[in-house]
């Protein structure tokens, strides 16, 4: 493990921003695509669709005006394509743990500042909280402590999900809020259960210019699986609002499996995200 932020030859936050954007711009060039040993790769960036494993991130920590401590966590799925499933255990785990609300369902590619956690005011310094994943016959580890150049703020956050650049800061960007009906559910297998989700946001970042007669478009909201013992299918994964309304979803889940799911409503400005959660039963 490397006793840092993260794994894996991850940059830590502190460098990140330079070294994504010349991978970016590495991966622009590296467009060809062959048929080696069964599985589609991507030559030159070696960039897999299936089999690679995943690296937790951490992508550093805030403090709240109570003193509690929130450490923020992402991932990184190296494959292009596969999803890949990791129950809370020994395989996806923190320690201290091992749960601390860390997804078990893993989307492909980079996902930033996915979850975070609440520390006490008196969490120790150097204390570390370790996110352990293995997966594909690999571990990685994303090891997170109160290093002072690691602390975050939201101006921070949205410059790591937007495009870039300074964030609105007079007046600054507010999360959006969201709310998520029902929050709890019952639903036999191969019974689809029904959701709505809510958003509305303070009207920054004001969108780009709209083409032609086309609204300028507001929050958005998308619906994936965050838990689950199985696959789920959303019929429609995702909403776009107008701009200065706020913006309704609704969705069907059908599961592939009994269990019990976590799946997530977000809401986003295009800087910022907010999730909302709704627990389902499937019998």
């Amino acid at each position: 493990m490397t006793d840092g932020a993260t794994v894996s030859g991850y940059p830590a936050p502190g460098a990140r921003r330079s070294r994504l954007a010349r991978g970016f711009a590495w991966s622009l060039l590296a467009g060809a695509i062959v048929l080696h040993d069964g599985a589609i790769v991507r030559t030159q960036n070696r960039g897999f669709l299936t089999g690679q494993n995943i690296a937790p991130v951490f992508e550093g920590w805030q403090k709240n005006a109570d003193g509690t401590i929130l450490m923020w966590y992402g991932y990184f799925n190296r494959n292009f394509e596969e999803t890949i499933d990791v129950p809370i255990g020994p395989d996806n785990q923190f320690e201290p743990g091992p749960d601390q609300g860390q997804p078990t369902h893993f989307l492909p590619r980079r996902q930033r500042f996915v979850f975070k956690t609440t520390l006490p005011p008196d969490w120790p310094k150097e204390r570390r909280l370790v996110w352990s994943m293995t997966t594909h016959g690999k571990t990685d580890k994303a090891a997170g402590w109160l290093q002072p150049e690691w602390e975050v703020d939201d101006g921070v956050i949205q410059m790591n999900m937007g495009p870039g650049g300074a964030p609105p800061d007079d007046p600054p960007n507010n999360w959006p809020t969201i709310a998520i009906n029902p929050e709890t559910a019952a639903v036999a297998l191969g019974d689809a259960v029904k959701l709505t989700a809510r958003a509305s946001d303070d009207g920054i970042p004001k969108p780009r210019r709209s083409r032609g007669n086309e609204a300028p478009k507001g929050v958005t909201i998308r619906w994936i699986e965050y838990r689950g013992p199985g696959q789920v299918t959303f019929s429609a994964p995702t909403a776009t609002g107008v701009y200065g309304t706020p913006t309704e979803s609704t969705t069907t889940a059908r599961f592939s499996a009994p269990g019990t799911y976590v799946l997530r409503a977000i809401a986003s400005d295009g800087l910022l995200e907010s999730p909302r959660s709704a627990t389902v039963t499937v019998k």
